[in-house]
């Protein structure tokens, strides 16, 4: 089957301190968050000049796969958009109509299933295409890719680059952390052993590998970056309070890997490069963290082969067993009953 182009869709991020509160909003309206949190978030961003690297990130590995298309000489335009701030997805999707690009495949850029993380993808797409009408191109998003060879591998040999830092490498703890979402978010996916599609399932198979590539029996898989009301479930422990647990336990140095993430964004550099980090130097424990796979060559490649399961035929590549998910057409959701959003 034949596509004209490859539309990235991201999050987005403010690139100017008056674009963190329109920002804020736009990520956490209908969600219930107080006020006051996004006050303490928009005090992250301004420690950041207002700005979050997430575009910068994103359209430089943009650029690493385009000339990896090139490469491999698949002649496809890449067109990016974005959830929540400029360039948003419905401008950009206008753009691909005007352009004539008549279908095109989409890549997300999160690795895992649940609503945020995929679902919330086809609402994106299916809301763009709204907004740009009867010319809107025909979109297929992706599959998701947690368990993608070139995946699991960039993330170990991360963790390696950050152990060989530490003055006791063979001592260190590892520490897989990902997005925490609301328990109910997480339980919406359904059970775990009957489809796969459960966020926190996938994280842990995910860390599973990598522990696996490195020769890691024993490791923790924690969480990050809570954002809602506190009288409601959030998938635990934190990774703030898991290195007082690692402390009172004796752990002498960690090595933190964020799993669960693409780039080196904002929630990255604030909850682990400073709040646990800091964290960990009050209590006398090493650190080091483990880099991101987005700016690794092998992550152009990984959303490449994506690209090539679907204008080449090349066979689909994973390292678990569960089953393949997030391929969407149009915004219509892979399965009815899982990553759907949960009642508020």
């Amino acid at each position: 089957m034949s596509y004209d182009a490859l539309l990235w869709l991201s999050f987005g991020g403010p690139e100017g301190p008056a674009d963190v509160r329109p920002f804020l909003e736009n990520v956490t309206r209908g969600r219930g968050v107080p006020p006051e949190r996004l006050d303490e978030v928009e005090e992250h961003y301004q420690h950041f000049g207002g700005v979050s690297p997430i575009n910068a990130l994103n359209r430089a590995a943009i650029e690493a796969v385009r000339a990896e298309l090139t490469r491999r000489e698949l002649d496809l335009p890449v067109y990016f958009g974005n959830r929540n701030w400029h360039p948003l997805a419905e401008d950009t999707v206008g753009q691909m109509a005007s352009d004539g690009i008549q279908r095109a495949l989409v890549f997300a850029t999160s690795a895992y299933g649940g609503y945020s993380a995929c679902r919330q993808y086809d609402e994106d797409i299916v809301r763009a295409r709204a907004a740009c009408g009867p010319a809107a191109p025909e979109l297929v998003k992706l599959r998701q890719f947690f368990d993608h060879p070139l995946f699991i591998t960039a993330f170990a040999d991360a963790v390696r680059a950050a152990m060989a830092t530490l003055s006791e490498p063979s001592t260190a703890r590892v520490v897989f952390t990902a997005h925490s979402v609301p328990v109910s978010a997480d339980a919406a996916a359904g059970p775990a052993e009957s489809g796969g599609h459960r966020y926190s399932a996938q994280v842990a198979e995910a860390a599973r590998l990598v522990a696996t590539e490195l020769g890691v029996a024993d490791y923790d898989v924690v969480w990050q970056s809570r954002s809602g009301p506190a009288h409601i479930p959030w998938l635990e422990p934190d990774i703030v309070d898991h290195l007082d647990t690692l402390h009172d336990k004796g752990v002498a140095a960690v090595v933190v890997c964020p799993i669960g993430f693409v780039s080196d964004h904002l929630e990255v550099i604030w909850d682990l490069d400073s709040e646990a980090k800091d964290r960990a130097g009050e209590l006398g424990i090493e650190f080091a963290r483990a880099a991101t796979p987005g700016t690794d060559q092998r992550f152009a490649e990984l959303v490449v082969e994506l690209v090539a399961e679907h204008v080449s035929d090349v066979p689909a590549r994973a390292l678990s067993a569960f089953p393949s998910a997030g391929c969407t057409v149009n915004g219509e959701p892979c399965a009815t009953d899982c990553c759907v959003q949960p009642r508020r």
